[in-house]
């Protein structure tokens, strides 16, 4: 019985990715890219966002900034969020997928692009979104090792006005590491799109990479227009 369930899993899994290369195929001539945005904290992709934003002019979202902007509205799905928030419980996937898209919605128009910075969080979450959403054209992985990322965010904390209570070793050392299990499911997930990145560079040798990546996206997308 467990096999046979398995079995359904694995199947569906691979109907769900043959579906979204099928979308993502059809959609390449007319939409404007969509970019995931994958690394852990520290591991300097806000940096590349901007950089990003700079050249390219796209849209630049983050699933943790709309959040708290919606929160910071005053709206009822921001004194929702704000409570599960204080709780302690994580926001279910539902509320970020329809803040991700009523924000992509706003912007579709005019945008010239889209960089999902720090979404998808895990496996699931990418394929409810593509379903969701849209299919996504490239994921940059910015690569970093955990003791690098470690430094960064407890230099970054040092720093701060304000000392957060799980600022220290043991703890950032768990949530790296939940990090790096659900990023290895997300990558063998969506391993025809993604482009790793080594984030342990200048961050000017590392742009020059971004940009080969998101130059040949452009090029296909254009391509594939031209052939519409």
């Amino acid at each position: 019985m467990l096999f046979m369930c398995h079995q359904m899993a694995m199947k569906k899994e691979a109907q769900d990715k043959l579906k979204a290369e099928e979308l993502r195929k059809a959609q390449a001539a007319t939409e404007v890219p969509i970019i995931w945005i994958l690394g852990g904290p520290g591991c300097g992709k806000g940096t590349q966002c901007a950089k990003i934003v700079e050249k390219y002019g796209f849209t630049h979202l983050s699933s943790g900034d709309l959040l708290r902007n919606e929160v910071a509205s005053g709206s009822d799905k921001g004194r929702e969020l704000q409570a599960i928030m204080s709780s302690g419980q994580l926001v279910p996937n539902e509320h970020v997928l329809s803040l991700l898209n009523d924000a992509i919605a706003r912007e579709k128009g005019s945008s010239k692009g889209f960089l999902i910075d720090g979404y998808p969080r895990e496996k699931n979450q990418g394929i409810a979104f593509e379903q969701r959403i849209a299919p996504a054209d490239l994921a940059l992985y910015f690569e970093c090792s955990e003791d690098t990322m470690l430094k960064r965010i407890m230099a970054r904390a040092n720093a701060a006005a304000v000392k957060r209570a799980d600022d220290n070793e043991e703890t950032i050392r768990a949530r790296l590491q939940t990090f790096n299990y659900n990023t290895t499911a997300i990558l063998d997930q969506y391993v025809n799109i993604t482009v790793k990145i080594n984030a342990e560079r200048d961050v000017d040798d590392i742009f020059l990479e971004v940009v080969q990546a998101i130059d040949c996206i452009l090029q296909k997308k254009a391509k594939a227009a031209a052939q519409c």
